[in-house]
């Protein structure tokens, strides 16, 4: 089945080949919240990225995948993306990573704080850490880059089909600087290819949504 990156709550995941690591893509909630296991194809190790809800759900993908999750990442602190984050973590023992800045915010401690430029292996995988400000203060985005040479790269909530994250429900949100970050940290650096992972609904690439990215500044949103 080719990969187009679409998933419902209730739907089966789906899985992106990327030939060193295979992606895995679960919808959970009704908010469409997406999780993800990156696995290593040479160890098995995975890397989950967002336990957002359903345990359940979220155990059964990883029974499929075949993986032994080595480390849960938190793309940022918002209640949406965590609600399974205790129950997955004390069931699989991985160690939980997240942004610095979301770090205590979060409903248990982190075993690594992390940082912009900082790295994170997996297996033979190894994802780097872009900090994009903006959404919540510590929000992160992941980049893989698979056998091809192409970037896989997990945004959360800071960037999505059409447009950036929200900024306009909680005071220390900043449109400014998120459309900043995701300018000079995400489109400056990764081309065309680059394949994007958001928090919600569908995934996008850079070559669809580069064209609009002067849009978004002038609308503000």
């Amino acid at each position: 089945m080719t990969y187009d990156g679409h998933v419902a709550p209730g739907d089966a995941p789906i899985s992106h080949n990327l030939g060193n690591a295979t992606i895995t893509k679960l919808s959970v909630s009704d908010m469409h919240n997406n999780v993800y296991i990156v696995r290593d194809a040479s160890t098995g190790d995975a890397l989950l990225i967002d336990a957002a809800d359903d345990w359940p759900a979220i155990e059964t993908a990883i029974s499929d995948a075949r993986t032994h999750v080595t480390a849960i990442a938190t793309t940022h602190r918002h209640w949406d993306h965590v609600r399974a984050l205790v129950q997955t973590a004390h069931a699989t023992g991985a160690k939980v990573i997240a942004g610095a800045d979301d770090a205590d915010d979060l409903p248990l401690a982190v075993d690594r704080a992390l940082r912009h430029g900082d790295q994170v292996h997996v297996g033979e995988l190894v994802l780097d850490v872009i900090h994009l400000r903006g959404h919540t203060p510590g929000s992160i985005a992941l980049a893989l880059r698979a056998s091809d040479g192409s970037i896989h790269l997990f945004t959360g909530d800071s960037l999505f089909p059409g447009g950036v994250g929200a900024t306009n429900h909680y005071d220390y949100q900043s449109f400014p600087q998120l459309i900043d970050d995701v300018e000079h940290r995400v489109f400056e650096v990764y081309d065309d290819r680059t394949w994007v992972y958001p928090g919600h609904g569908d995934d996008t690439t850079l070559a669809a949504e580069r064209p609009h990215l002067q849009e978004w500044r002038a609308r503000g949103w």
